[in-house]
C-alpha cells in the first residue's frame, strides 16, 4: 500500500469543499486538501518518497518511488501560479529523490491569504479514478505534516 501524507499541518477538507472547480470536481484526481493554520512560514514537506517529477514554486509532483505511475500533487493553495514565485522558497529540485518529510518548499499562508487567496493545499494522486483511492484521514480532523492522508489501493 502506498501511503500518501500531509504535506503541511492543518485541517484536512473534502475535495468537494475547495473553492476550486478543477479541484473540487476531481477533474485531476483524487485525494484530499488541507487548510494551513500557520500564520508565518510554513515548511511544505514530500508527502511520499520519490522523484521530483515537476517542479514550480507553487506546485510539485512526487513520482512514487519504485511507481513512477503514481504521481502525487501537492499544491500550496488556490491561484498561487499567480504570483509567480513570490512568497516561496523553493528547497528541491527537478529530478531530486527525495524521501517523505523531505523539505520542498518554505511558503507563507498568511501572505497568500493576505492576497485575496486561499491558502489551501490539495494532495492528488493525478490522473487516476477515485476507486483507486481510499481517503485515511477525516474531513475537519487536524493534522500534522507527515501524516497519512490517503492511500492507494493495491
Amino acid at each position: 500500500m502506498t501511503l500518501v501524507c500531509a504535506p503541511v499541518p492543518g485541517t484536512v477538507v473534502g475535495l468537494e469543499d475547495v473553492p476550486d472547480e478543477v479541484f473540487a470536481t476531481r477533474m485531476l484526481g483524487p485525494g484530499l486538501a488541507v487548510l494551513p493554520d500557520a500564520d508565518g512560514d510554513l515548511d511544505a514537506v514530500a508527502p511520499v518518497a520519490g522523484t521530483v517529477g515537476s517542479l514550480h514554486p507553487h506546485a510539485a509532483v512526487v513520482l512514487v518511488e519504485g511507481r513512477r505511475d503514481r504521481p502525487v500533487l501537492v499544491h500550496l493553495g488556490l491561484d498561487t501560479v499567480e504570483l509567480k514565485g513570490e512568497g516561496f522558497t523553493v528547497h528541491t529540485e527537478l529530478g531530486r529523490q527525495v524521501l517523505l518529510g523531505d523539505l520542498l518548499v518554505t511558503w507563507s499562508p498568511a501572505h497568500v491569504a493576505a492576497g485575496g487567496r486561499s491558502p489551501m493545499c490539495p494532495v492528488l494522486a493525478l490522473g487516476v479514478a477515485s476507486s483507486e483511492v481510499r481517503l485515511i484521514a477525516e474531513p475537519g480532523e487536524r493534522i500534522a505534516a507527515g501524516e497519512p492522508l490517503f492511500a492507494w489501493v493495491d
